[in-house]
């Protein structure tokens, strides 16, 4: 069996695992006691490792990593909505902790990368190499792929369970199953040095994804500007079919 690992699996990398542990040994790492316990009771090699923002003298590479066919990196290294915020020795740290891996090599990004206007986006809009969050891998381990992920949801995360503002601005979401199904489907094509938009092809506004989520109808008119990030890349390169498409029924 092929070995995955997953450098700070959270919420996200936890679907990932769950999703491809019948097809992988898996190998997660995680910063709290409670969770290294988790995840050794479901099987999965657990390391204990945080990457504070200060240089860690005492980081080594991951003892796993020689034995890994891939590592998909789930751990932030952007501010909220990309915003640049000094994070270069806690790069560092990442970077010590993978050594020389020589596998396939995957990045959650985020498509806040991209600026806050009312207009589509695509990957040609913003190369990886003027991202500072993502230019840092990519120079050490050019054949990185570089996901940038849409909103997360899907199971109790949501828009109905939030109070959000805004109602009338179109929506940019992505559920957990999509992004493990483009992870499975890139593992299977030894995918190497790939930029996507991870993000459902459908935009509807807040208030409609709100109103659906609660089973209330939508009287409103549905502006068509707004700002919304294209996922064609994605569809056309890997043929991709989304399993959630339309955000308003992410709860179905």
């Amino acid at each position: 069996m092929k070995k995955l690992g997953i450098i700070g699996c959270g919420w996200l990398g936890s679907h990932i695992a769950e999703r491809l542990s019948s097809q992988y040994q898996i190998f997660a790492t995680t910063t709290t006691e409670s969770k290294f316990e988790e995840f050794k009771s479901k099987g999965y090699q657990a390391t204990l490792v945080n990457f504070p923002n200060e240089l860690d003298a005492e980081m080594k590479e991951w003892e796993a990593a020689k034995d890994l066919d891939a590592i998909i990196i789930s751990v932030p290294f952007s501010g909220i909505r990309g915003v640049q915020i000094p994070m270069n020795e806690k790069r560092e740290n990442l970077l010590n902790f993978l050594g020389d891996f020589k596998g396939q090599l995957f990045l959650m990004s985020s498509t806040g990368v991209y600026a806050q206007e009312d207009r589509e986006f695509t990957e040609d809009d913003q190369p990886a190499k003027d991202v500072e969050s993502e230019s840092f891998i990519i120079e050490k381990f050019p054949v990185t792929n570089i996901l940038r992920l849409a909103g997360l949801m899907g199971g109790d995360r949501l828009l109905k369970n939030y109070n959000v503002s805004g109602l009338d601005q179109l929506v940019n979401h992505i559920h957990y199953a999509d992004i493990a199904s483009v992870i499975e489907k890139m593992l299977e094509n030894n995918s190497e040095s790939k930029v996507y938009n991870v993000v459902a092809p459908i935009h509807p506004n807040k208030e409609q994804v709100i109103n659906a989520q609660k089973s209330m109808p939508y009287n409103g008119e549905r502006t068509t500007v707004g700002r919304t990030i294209s996922p064609e890349k994605l569809i056309s390169d890997l043929d991709f079919e989304f399993q959630y498409p339309d955000p308003r029924y992410f709860h179905l």
